[in-house]
């Protein structure tokens, strides 16, 4: 379709219908949308499985094999995939309208959440009933990581190449300080090359051929795409340069108006940053953000970010949505002239808009192209090698957080090249191992809920807080 043809398309129109059913309107999308974001507990995973469920089966309005198709697409994008998932099967239904509708309205339960808890925390995390439930929750959150560490390992790690990346990963980050950004460009750089090379390590599993799970039936969106998927060079120039200054310009402002040191110019700035290389999903981007957040910028304790990422975890929404908590108090605790409230609440929502606004850059430029970037095998074999670093990258989280959470004390260690927080053994802290213990029992052997190791754990250390036994 040519560009004078698309532009007698209304933006707001979707695909054509199939024979004998009414295209549904953006009311009924809105509708769908908003129960998908109700119901995005669980994770990634579990934000999937519902969209899958409504979308494809409940509603049908984007066949199988298209669903698979978006799905694969999102998981090479950084940022988070499920809220990417949900922007374009939105744009893929109901156009650009509907793409921002649902990836905004899949972000807004969570948001609306971790900015009243981060209010609740900043004022009241001290006092010693709510101390006591987020010590329990750091407990849960670790066992919670490591069962994603080890469900990650078990599709990334499929041979020798990819297990010594990650453990490149590993030493490089948790023991050499290497930024995660390097790990991630030259793992992808690793993997280009050796997928170029032709090595076989390096080469993605082969594919079903497309169709084969789905692609006919009365869907909106089947295998052939609709006219709006078909870019144009207007079109292409034109998304760019939109997205490109929502997300840019305000932290330009920032920097011209507020100088390069100020705190909401750092907030914009790294977490634009962080939006460019969190390959592999929340929890291989956490490790950086609290190493720097702690470390560098002095925003967050070292147990804080445990703190927010149990929010993020019993909350709806991204995971991701974790950086609103960091954005939020880095902004409390220095908030110039403004009250320290309102300071934070405008940090925290700096910290969404910078993190967010790309995945509509990702999804409204990049999805018209996707058959192309499907077949690239050199791009595959980037992927896979930047998964398999991940990998290593969790780990080091895993053991981080592990660290400050069961020890009460830390030497930093630097010495020939070594950049780590070593625990003092003698400061470690029974009731969080007690804790953190039965939590991987609840999670491993029992195969207990997330939700519900959560809510134990809460419990368990509101439990030993009335009876004395914690602060």
């Amino acid at each position: 379709m040519d560009e004078a043809t698309a532009k007698t398309v209304p933006e707001t129109a979707g695909p054509p219908s199939p024979p004998g059913r009414a295209h549904p309107t953006l009311g009924e999308a809105l509708r769908v949308w908003s129960r998908v974001a109700a119901l995005s507990f669980g994770g990634p995973a579990g934000q999937i499985a519902v969209m899958h469920r409504i979308v494809v089966e409940e509603k049908r309005w984007v066949s199988e094999s298209r669903f698979l198709h978006a799905l694969n697409y999102c998981m090479l994008l950084p940022g988070p995939e499920a809220q990417q998932l949900a922007t374009y099967l939105g744009w893929l239904t109901h156009r650009t309208l509907g793409g921002a509708m649902a990836g905004l309205l899949f972000v807004l339960p969570g948001a609306v959440s971790i900015m009243a808890l981060s209010i609740v925390y900043a004022l009241y995390g001290n006092v010693g009933f709510v101390a006591a439930l987020f010590f329990g929750l750091k407990a849960a959150v670790l066992a919670i990581v490591l069962q994603a560490l080890v469900r990650l390992s078990g599709r990334a790690l499929r041979n020798g190449a990819m297990l010594a990346l990650a453990g490149a990963a590993f030493v490089g980050i948790f023991l050499f300080g290497v930024p995660f950004p390097i790990i991630v460009v030259g793992a992808g750089v690793i993997g280009f090359l050796g997928a170029r090379a032709g090595l076989p390590a390096f080469l993605p599993p082969d594919r079903r051929p497309e169709g084969a799970d789905g692609g006919t039936g009365d869907w909106l969106v089947g295998d052939d795409l609709p006219p709006h998927a078909r870019p144009s060079r207007a079109a292409t120039l034109r998304t760019a340069g939109v997205c490109l200054a929502l997300w840019l310009v305000p932290v330009a402002a920032l920097l011209l108006v507020l100088g390069p040191a100020d705190t909401f110019t750092q907030i914009a700035l790294f977490f634009s940053q962080m939006a460019m290389v969190t390959f592999g999903g929340a929890y291989a981007v956490l490790a950086y953000v609290a190493q720097q957040a702690v470390e560098t910028y002095g925003w967050l304790a070292p147990g804080e970010m445990l703190d927010g990422l149990g929010m993020a975890e019993t909350t709806p929404g991204p995971l991701i949505m974790v950086l609103q908590f960091v954005g939020f108090l880095a902004a409390f605790r220095d908030p110039g002239a403004l009250d320290p409230v309102l300071a934070g609440v405008l940090g925290g929502l700096l910290a969404t808009w910078v993190t967010f606004a790309p995945c509509f850059l990702w999804i409204f430029l990049g999805a018209p192209f996707i058959e192309r970037l499907r077949e690239n095998r050199p791009l595959a074999g980037a992927l896979s090698a930047i998964t398999a670093a991940v990998v290593g990258v969790i780990l080091n989280l895993a053991l981080w957080f592990s660290i400050h959470v069961l020890f009460r004390v830390t030497v930093p260690v630097e010495a020939y090249g070594l950049d780590v927080d070593a625990p003092v053994l003698a400061s470690l802290d029974p009731w969080a191992a007690l804790l953190s213990a039965a939590a991987l029992v609840a999670v491993f052997a029992l195969k207990a809920g997330m939700l519900t190791v959560l809510a134990g754990a809460a419990a368990a250390g509101v439990g030993l807080h009335l009876a004395g036994l914690v602060g």
